[in-house]
């Protein structure tokens, strides 16, 4: 088959036809849109993640800051085994805030550092420790990865309602040519269903 005869056969649906039917039309219409709405949706979807992600990330930049706390007790000295170096325990932490309150939590602090030690660590403007915020470059990676995942799920969900659509359009015709078969075996005087 010649390649401008492959083009043909491929979009018959759209030619005039004595064969093509109304349900070829619609089958066709629901495949366009059905691409079409999963590049445009997935893309619309992936970026609006991106932005969602980069603007969380620069929320937490701006709310964020790191405190100098002065650790209240000995962090535990017990490593798992496999642990990664700068292995990091729960300990009880003291700190003063700018305006001068004192604020004690919980926060990840090197494995085996002795109480009345100073650390560093995260705090929210509520006073609570919180997660070291985002760097530029892991805000990027973060953005492109979930804006991509977001993409191909919205791409894929769009893609599936379409393939839905194509099935119940294939159920009608198969059920409107089974009964246009009886009909027309009836009609010759012909029996339908097993004997």
């Amino acid at each position: 088959m010649g390649a401008s005869q492959h083009g043909r056969v491929r979009w018959w649906r759209w030619r005039r036809n004595p064969l093509r039917r109304r349900s070829d039309i619609v089958e066709a219409w629901v495949l366009l849109a059905s691409w079409v709405g999963a590049l445009a949706g997935g893309l619309l979807a992936g970026l609006a993640a991106a932005d969602a992600i980069k603007e969380s990330a620069e929320r937490q930049r701006a709310e964020r800051r790191e405190v100098s706390a002065v650790l209240v007790e000995d962090a535990e000295d017990r490593l798992p085994e496999r642990a990664p170096s700068g292995y990091r325990v729960w300990a009880t932490v003291r700190w003063t805030a700018p305006e001068g309150s004192t604020h004690t939590d919980e926060a990840r602090v090197p494995s085996g550092t002795p109480a009345g030690h100073t650390v560093t660590v995260w705090a929210d403007r509520n006073g609570k420790i919180a997660a070291e915020p985002l760097t530029d470059e892991e805000t990027r990676w973060h953005a492109l990865s979930g804006g991509v995942l977001t993409a191909s799920g919205a791409s894929g969900a769009v893609l599936a309602v379409g393939w839905g659509a194509r099935q119940g359009l294939e159920r009608h015709r198969m059920a409107r040519w089974a009964a246009e078969w009886e009909r027309m075996n009836t009609q010759k005087g012909g029996k339908t269903g097993s004997t």
